[in-house]
């Protein structure tokens, strides 16, 4: 197969190209650099399985040659990047969407969104299953992702019954793991950063919001898994051993051995107080379930950021999300 993998230089649209890679597929990595890094895909350069084309697909997306499928995954998705580029986020999730869709369809090719639990806002049914609509404020401070999927998934079914598009969705829960950027905001990189550099570990409100927390090679597993097939979606991609905030901070801290205190800070607007997939659609339909546990995966990222001691003393505070 050959795979279009837009966003290819992000944290999961490298560890996508990886995995297309090294199973013996071809990977068009398409990134024009807003967020994603040359780093993470640096040691792909020069492999002929690995295609790397500089464009915003936000103008126009044209892979020359054969496509068998099309990977979805450009877009800013930290609260430091999509408050520091509110319209591109709204673009990409528009207007790049339909160009990725466009070329799925002139090219006859399987095509996948990488939506987000964003989509469930802060949820009133706990946990999220698919079917559940969602409770976003459309204006919110975080609305500028969280509607920018919204349409993309809209746009992707409409795709699909219109045009005939092989199209698929996954909704893709709190992911970690090596190649985050150490300021990219999300409690994972804020608290193993703070816990690495000695500083208070920042917890927004009492602590006792949950998240769900999937390392990246599951999240990648369930990814490919969705292009090998024809389903439709929903599908929830996520690790459903839920923590609170406050029981995830003293993990952190246990497996750095940091002598860092937690402080509390006042709670963002719309930050949502519970967040848990419910994944049955994936082991049903795409034999899929997380295998590496949150604590594994802790200390696996941990390790890589400590291989990187200038990034993580780079990281700012400022840049909390």
């Amino acid at each position: 197969m050959r795979i279009v993998v837009t966003g290819g230089a992000g944290f999961l649209g490298s560890h996508l190209c990886d995995a297309i890679i090294g199973r013996g597929d071809a990977a068009v990595c398409v990134d024009n650099f807003a967020t994603g890094r040359p780093d993470n895909v640096a040691h792909l350069i020069g492999l002929p399985e690995f295609t790397l084309l500089e464009s915003d697909v936000s103008n126009e997306l044209d892979v020359p040659g054969p496509v068998d499928a099309v990977a979805h995954l450009a877009s800013p998705a930290s609260p430091p990047d999509y408050h520091r580029l509110p319209l591109e986020t709204l673009a990409v999730g528009s207007r790049g969407t339909e160009n990725a869709l466009r070329l799925a369809d002139r090219k006859h090719a399987r095509f996948v969104l990488a939506s987000t639990s964003e989509v469930y806002g802060d949820p009133a049914v706990h946990p999220q299953p698919e079917e559940y609509w969602g409770n976003v404020n459309p204006v919110g401070p975080r609305s500028v992702y969280d509607e920018a999927k919204r349409f993309a998934e809209a746009l992707t079914r409409a795709y699909g019954d219109s045009r005939g598009v092989n199209a698929g969705i996954v909704r893709i829960f709190n992911t970690f793991g090596p190649r985050m950027s150490a300021r990219d905001g999300r409690i994972v990189t804020n608290f193993i950063t703070q816990a690495l550099n000695g500083d208070p570990l920042t917890i927004y409100g009492d602590g006792s919001q949950t998240r769900s927390f999937c390392y990246v090679d599951d999240l990648i597993r369930g990814i490919v898994s969705m292009i090998d097939c024809t389903e439709r979606g929903p599908v929830n991609l996520g690790n459903p051993e839920e923590f609170t905030v406050a029981e995830f901070a003293q993990l952190v801290l246990r497996i750095t051995g940091s002598a860092s205190t937690v402080e509390n800070v006042p709670l963002p607007i719309d930050d949502p107080t519970r967040r848990c997939p419910v994944i049955t659609r994936a082991s049903d339909l795409l034999g899929w379930k997380p295998e590496v546990r949150a604590e594994d995966g802790i200390r696996r990222t941990v390790e890589w950021f400590r291989s990187r001691p200038d990034e993580v003393r780079l990281a700012s505070a400022a840049n909390l999300g």
